[in-house]
């Protein structure tokens, strides 16, 4: 399946999610994924703060619900970004910036991040979708996210659950993807993961 049509932007305060004109009406533009998770931002704090009474930023997904009416981090509850929170929440790992960064770069090595939910399969997960190769489908989203964390909590990929788990540097997560069996040519060793900005972009609707 891919995008259907032009994208549609909606303004959202300062935050824009790119749509395809098939997605739900939820707010929108274009965002990267460094300028959502604040990877770049910068404080200032007083001389008279302790390092301890500094709150790192978290990602709490107090007040927002997934479509089965379990809570999610949402920019609008159809995005990529919304898809890998779930693949975390499902495996109980830290949805945190870190996490979330490697979760996008996986996503955009594995597929076009302008039809990241091609197949309703966004990480080419055999387990689940009828595909043992990683190219089958699921009926939903949901559905899919729920696969990949069962699949991350096999020993066969316990490396990436430790650095998931462990909250690990993006750069340390990303290598024991490229490591673990999930990609057959590992990525071709690296050389074709994508280590980019990946954009925030919103699935169809009917695809959740």
């Amino acid at each position: 399946m891919t995008a259907a049509g032009a994208a549609v932007m909606f303004l959202a305060g300062s935050a824009m999610v790119a749509m395809p004109a098939n997605a739900a009406s939820v707010p929108g533009g274009t965002l990267y994924s460094d300028q959502l998770l604040g990877r770049h931002q910068t404080m200032t704090v007083a001389g008279d703060i302790h390092s301890a009474e500094v709150e790192q930023q978290k990602f709490d997904s107090a007040g927002y619900t997934r479509p089965d009416g379990t809570p999610a981090i949402t920019v609008g509850g159809l995005t990529n970004v919304d898809w890998a929170a779930l693949v975390l929440q499902d495996g109980q790992f830290p949805v945190t910036p870190n996490n979330l960064t490697v979760m996008l770069q996986w996503m955009d090595s594995e597929n076009d991040p302008n039809s990241w939910w091609l197949r309703n399969n966004p990480l080419n997960n055999g387990l689940g979708s009828g595909g043992g190769s990683g190219f089958g489908s699921y009926d939903n989203l949901t559905t899919a996210a729920s696969y990949v964390a069962q699949q991350l909590r096999r020993d066969l990929f316990s490396g990436i659950a430790a650095s998931f788990e462990a909250n690990a540097p993006v750069a340390s997560s990303a290598q024991a993807i490229i490591d673990s069996p999930w990609a057959g040519g590992h990525y071709n060793y690296g050389a074709i993961w994508h280590a980019v900005d990946v954009p925030i972009v919103a699935a169809p609707a009917e695809d959740w």
